[in-house]
């Protein structure tokens, strides 16, 4: 077989010699497409689970795969526009909590479902909102303030339910557990907010914005973008996509317990997010990336449940799994032309 010449063929001209054979398919095609890596890792993680497990492939068991990422695709979705900008925010989960717990606690309580949306979305966004004054107007890191947000907010959800899980009973099943031609409601609304984030980051001032403040806060300020402005609605953006998260989470369980959602929720949006190739310094991000790894993540986590794997273990297997994935896509990433 003669060698392409680079004119031909940029990815390969970009990266090592050619290889032939199955390796050359394996590396050559795959692991040269956008987000291969991790495309790779979850072909093999599903094939592996469906030939171990027959209820994996089942209809109902994908349906619950769909419902549980759902809930963290829209915590995802919102962290992966805030962190191209350059930001960070660690209370995400933890705002999702407090939703969560406040809005059963109304629930309960004979509100009226609508005003209980409204009441905690506005909460949420409240929340996310002094996140961005915090980080904007002192010297704090977001690391830094969003981490103590996280822990002050988990502590918050306890209070609001007092140690006590709290029942909201079928009031706002519909969107946990309906669904619509076969697709949940739920998964429904994590899709049409990850295009919504995906379409703001690629068409939009905002977008381009939220890129240039990535890259370079201060010359962004000198192109005359009001970085003040745009960090504060990214902050409060943030918080509404939590609190929608919380209701989410709400709706699918039917009830509020002590620590559901909270910090390690934001931990698994985080490394979601990570490797799925958006930057923690800022200035890169994808969408299409957030879903594959958040996607992953849930296929993981189910395929341990079904694969009845020790308990003990599964943070140590899922972990691996992240780190075969992020390096594939690192390995990857510097092959790609560009780098």
């Amino acid at each position: 077989m003669s060698l392409k010449t680079p004119s031909a063929s940029p990815d390969v001209a970009a990266g090592p010699p050619q290889r032939t054979g199955a390796s050359r398919l394996g590396s050559g095609k795959l692991l040269h497409i956008p987000h291969g890596g991790l495309i790779l890792v979850l072909i093999l993680v599903c094939v592996f689970t469906a030939v171990q497990a027959d209820a994996f492939t089942s209809s109902q068991n994908l349906l619950n795969v769909l419902r549980q990422v759902s809930v963290n695709a829209v915590i995802a979705a919102g962290l992966t526009l805030l962190m191209t900008a350059g930001g960070m925010d660690f209370s995400m989960g933890s705002n999702a909590a407090v939703t969560l717990c406040v809005g059963a606690q109304l629930v309960d309580g004979g509100w009226s479902t609508p005003l209980v949306v409204v009441i905690c979305l506005a909460l949420a966004t409240l929340i996310g909102l002094v996140n961005g004054l915090v980080v904007t107007y002192t010297r704090v890191a977001p690391f830094v303030a969003t981490l103590a947000s996280a822990m002050l907010l988990d502590g918050v959800a306890l209070l609001v339910l007092n140690g006590m899980s709290v029942t909201i009973g079928d009031k706002m099943s519909a969107l946990g557990n309906d669904e619509i031609i076969g697709v949940p409601f739920l998964t429904v609304v994590a899709v049409l907010v990850l295009a919504l984030i995906g379409v703001t980051m690629r068409y939009t001032t905002f977008g381009r914005d939220a890129f240039a403040m990535g890259g370079n806060e201060h010359v962004a300020r000198l192109s005359g973008i009001n970085v003040n402005a745009r960090k504060l609605a990214l902050y409060a953006l943030a918080g509404v996509l939590a609190g929608l998260a919380g209701l989410m989470l709400l709706s699918r369980l039917g009830a509020a317990a002590p620590n559901t959602a909270g910090l390690q929720t934001q931990l698994t949006a985080v490394a979601a997010v990570v490797i799925g190739g958006t930057s923690l310094a800022g200035g890169h991000g994808t969408v299409i990336g957030t879903v594959f790894g958040v996607v992953l993540l849930g296929v993981v986590g189910n395929a341990l449940n079904l694969l009845q794997v020790n308990s003990n273990y599964q943070l140590v297997v899922t972990g691996g799994v992240l780190l075969v994935a992020a390096i594939i896509n690192e390995f990857q990433r510097k092959s790609s032309p560009g780098h």
